[in-house]
């Protein structure tokens, strides 16, 4: 099928491969700017790979004889000038040993102005950064972790796993050992307005995040998700973020806590001293929603998921 695809198609270079392997290559730019990438297009040989097809006028730039005599495992010219290059039998081992020398000895011999050690040193990096890495997350973040590496290119991904394996968060600190007394004239009154708020953050995001209205411990991991994915933190102004996100999103949390778990709200004037207490504890969800909403890394650092989890810990 590409035999006769690229003889009624001329092309100046195609390709097929392993996507994580073709971006560990730096393809297509391989160290160039996107204006000289452009202006030069598929003038030499950059890379080589499992199956490749040169059209004729880089074949003629490294000449027809020395292409047509690659060590691979099928060199075809084809009608209009182009060469078929097949480096293996299958695409499947393209990371193995064997396949790496092969690549290399092909991509040296199209190439003789580079070292063969060289290549094939790069080359078994570029596998030892693919081998699978086996997720050991932090058991109370495993729902979350578990969701960030497929947010990176394929190539990044083995290397994210064990980044993420290695992370422990903070315990978290949003806590009282005794409550502070209610110091607001109506805790009623107060407790309706952090619902309020509440449903103000589900109004905002029920398209984004649809659980967020079964308001579960999995619709903290998914907002988790969603303000990590997108940036949150650093993606918004700092003012809206203050003023109406980390209030609401500290109601909501400390909602949460109350229908989950069977707390009790104790109200305060100021918001980051507003509990809800949960068995041997008292949590301060407005507090923990402002550290939560520093940056970006701050999401993992002080997640809701984990928060949830510690005070579920404490309910009995």
């Amino acid at each position: 099928m590409v035999r006769a695809w690229a003889d009624r198609y001329p092309v100046p270079y195609a390709s097929a491969h392993s996507m994580a392997d073709d971006q560990l290559s730096g393809a297509p730019h391989f160290g160039r700017d996107d204006e000289a990438t452009l202006r030069a297009g598929f003038n030499r040989i950059h890379e080589v790979y499992w199956l490749n097809v040169f059209g004729s006028e880089l074949v003629e730039s490294v000449g027809r004889e020395r292409m047509l005599s690659t060590p691979a495992h099928l060199v075809e010219e084809l009608p209009n000038g182009s060469v078929l290059l097949v480096l293996r039998p299958t695409a499947a081992d393209f990371a193995s040993e064997e396949a790496r020398v092969a690549q290399a000895r092909a991509h040296v011999h199209l190439r003789p102005d580079l070292d063969f050690d060289t290549v094939l040193r790069t080359l078994r990096e570029r596998s030892a950064a693919l081998v699978p890495v086996v997720p050991r997350f932090h058991p109370d973040l495993a729902p979350l972790l578990s969701r960030l590496p497929d947010a990176f290119a394929i190539s990044e991904r083995q290397r994210k796993i064990a980044e993420l394996n290695a992370f422990q968060p903070p315990e978290p600190e949003e806590w009282l050992p005794a409550a502070l007394p209610s110091d607001v004239e109506s805790p009623e009154r107060a407790r309706g307005d952090y619902g309020d708020l509440a449903e103000g953050l589900v109004a905002a995001l029920h398209t984004q995040v649809p659980s967020i209205m079964d308001a579960t411990p999995e619709s903290l991991t998914d907002l988790d998700f969603y303000f990590w994915k997108e940036n949150f933190p650093e993606r918004y102004k700092r003012e809206l973020i203050d003023e109406h996100t980390v209030p609401a999103l500290g109601a909501y949390l400390g909602g949460i806590l109350v229908r989950r778990l069977g707390g009790t709200w104790v109200p305060r004037q100021k918001l980051e001293e507003s509990q809800v207490r949960v068995g041997q504890r008292v949590w301060l969800p407005f507090l923990r929603a402002r550290r939560y909403m520093r940056s970006r890394q701050s999401l993992l650092d002080h997640s809701l998921t984990q928060y949830f989890r510690e005070a579920e810990r404490y309910r009995s």
